[in-house]
């Protein structure tokens, strides 16, 4: 499978299909340390940078798969919940233009949990119609790193979508028992978001790489008159059965009820987890920001421990001599949890393959 990877960070995609034999055609990353992190694992795949400019990218080989998390801030609670009218969300339509350009049998699309409510649940609902419009089909799912083998809580939205059918991105996101009916009913009650959009749609086919903004913020006003809710679902209880297998040191990384600091500053207080709080961007920014963890002495969360907390190999991001941990902790937050990645990738192997 030759893939292309945008928002690349520190590349979890590619360690997570190493043993696949999938191929990386080009890498998108614009942070100067994620960017050596690339350079450095990875000298001979070229670091396109900026995603927006992807009409300039010269890529001679067919790509198969468009892997990518655009940027969550304009998504989530923290990033004041701006959606789709911030530039950076706006990537994720850029997102669907580089589906349209490239035109992959399949893509991996993820953000945080906040994207489904975000603006009522319009600005997914814009991102969903823009892939209707693209000709794919897709299914979408709430995953957390903890159910994958690695001591820690992290949602996260998976889009996984086919070319021309949803069947089969249904199939690599949901268990059998789950397309059957059986996965657990969710806390949220509302029309399916896919069917809804693809109803409005109809059979328009006439999007292009230089109009599906337009028709996307076009589907965005459908969608409020229409009132269109995204539903959050549940993970599936087969999914624990089915996670990879694992290197032990992952799980002793957090031993069973590990004491860590559940608040810091003047609201600090040790509380007793089976699993790590998500990693996060901000960690090791100083202040408040910083990971810490209670033994017989409270001391911080080490970049190896938060390495192998997102499945990544030790040391993957101490790339040169007294490296700092600032970067390494930001680099590390902002990338997906590997076992998940490897899941979602031996499951499209597994279907290509059957």
């Amino acid at each position: 499978m030759n893939y292309l990877s945008v928002c690349s960070g520190i590349e979890c995609a590619t360690v997570a299909w190493k043993d696949l034999g999938w191929k990386p055609l080009g890498f998108s990353e614009i942070e100067t340390f994620p960017s050596d992190v690339l350079n450095y694992h990875y000298p001979d795949v070229k670091n396109y940078g900026d995603m927006t400019n992807y009409k300039e990218w010269k890529i001679n080989e067919a790509v198969e798969l468009v892997v990518g998390g655009t940027p969550c801030q304009s998504f989530s609670v923290a990033g004041l919940r701006k959606g789709l009218e911030d530039p950076r969300g706006n990537l994720a339509l850029t997102f669907c233009g580089i589906l349209d350009r490239f035109r992959p049998k399949w893509f991996i699309w993820e953000n945080v949990p906040g994207v489904l409510s975000s603006n009522k649940g319009q600005d997914f609902g814009s991102f969903l119609g823009a892939l209707v419009e693209l000709g794919y089909g897709f299914s979408y799912r709430v995953l957390d790193a903890k159910n994958f083998g690695v001591p820690q809580r992290r949602r996260r939205v998976f889009v996984v979508g086919h070319l021309g059918d949803w069947r089969p991105s249904a199939k690599i996101l949901f268990e059998s028992e789950s397309l059957r009916g059986d996965i657990k009913e969710s806390r949220k009650t509302g029309e399916s978001l896919a069917r809804s959009i693809t109803a409005s749609l109809g059979n328009r086919q006439d999007a292009t790489a230089d109009n599906f903004i337009t028709k996307a913020y076009s589907v965005r006003e459908d969608a409020k008159a229409n009132n269109f809710s995204a539903t959050e679902l549940e993970v599936s209880t087969a999914l624990q059965a089915q996670r990879p297998s694992v290197q032990s040191h992952h799980a002793q990384t957090f031993i069973a009820k590990t004491k860590v600091y559940e608040n810091h500053g003047t609201d600090s207080r040790i509380k007793e987890v089976d699993v790590s709080p998500t990693v996060t961007a901000r960690w090791g920014t100083g202040g408040n920001n910083t990971p810490l963890v209670h033994e017989d002495f409270v001391r911080r969360l080490t970049p190896i421990e938060c390495e192998r907390l997102q499945g990544f190999p030790d040391n993957y991001t101490n790339i040169k001599e007294n490296c700092p941990d600032s970067p390494r902790f930001k680099a590390l937050g902002n990338s997906m949890a590997v076992p998940v990645m490897k899941w979602l990738g031996e499951r499209i192997q597994a279907y290509e393959t059957e």
